[in-house]
């Protein structure tokens, strides 16, 4: 005899389901997968035909995007930028440095922020009329790595108009990524942290904190 096949259901409260976000989420974090390796190969291929910074129609990573900011609606912009992996060799000619042997360094040099931030910094200097509002890794191979950029203009009625965004409308928005005040931005300059472990960089560094704790403050009347 046939076997019967029972499903059993578990109310309104069934854990067994998933938002759509959460399916690309879980996707996207198993970058080893037969289905991954191979988009993003032929992804990669893509990128390396088109324009380093080039904008697109909508983001590659839609639960990524949703998640730092991006609406689908107008006003919002993203961007396609590619850094170049490694260090960053020092340009001088035939490698002579003319001065002390502590500046003669040519070859092991590495840049002080994450490759995000240029690639933020890249788009920031390219589209000058947006304000860039987050970003997220998209692609990678041997010589470059791909990053998506959220850009918003300030200008656009529907951003002014709408509260949850207008903040980066203030003038003192201008250029945030050239500043490090995006997430990467803050992330190259060790702000990620909070409480006791912060100590080292009250003031916004770890430079205004040794001043701030090296400076001494006198009383005009003491």
């Amino acid at each position: 005899p046939t076997k019967k096949v029972v499903f059993v259901s578990f109310g309104t409260n069934n854990f067994l389901t998933m938002g759509c976000y959460k399916y690309m989420e879980e996707l996207w974090r198993h970058k080893q997968s037969d289905a991954l390796r191979f988009l993003m190969r032929v992804r990669a291929w893509e990128y390396r035909q088109r324009p380093n910074i080039c904008k697109v129609n909508k983001p590659c990573r839609t639960d990524k995007a949703h998640h730092l900011g991006f609406k689908q609606k107008q006003g919002y912009v993203i961007v396609r930028a590619g850094v170049r992996r490694g260090g960053r060799k020092r340009q001088n000619h035939r490698g002579m440095v003319w001065g002390k042997p502590k500046h003669q360094g040519i070859n092991q040099l590495k840049f002080e922020r994450n490759l995000q931030s240029m690639a933020e910094e890249k788009v920031g200097r390219k589209y000058t009329n947006l304000r860039v509002l987050n970003s997220y890794w998209v692609n990678q191979d041997a010589t470059m790595k791909y990053y998506e950029v959220i850009c918003v203009d300030p200008q656009h009625t529907k951003i002014r108009n709408d509260p949850r965004i207008n903040w980066i409308v203030n003038p003192v928005h201008k250029h945030r990524e050239l500043r490090g005040l995006t997430s990467a931005g803050r992330k190259g300059r060790g702000l990620r942290k909070k409480g006791h472990r912060a100590n080292g960089i009250k003031g916004g560094s770890y430079r205004a904190a040794w001043i701030n704790r090296n400076t001494m403050r006198l009383k005009r009347y003491r």
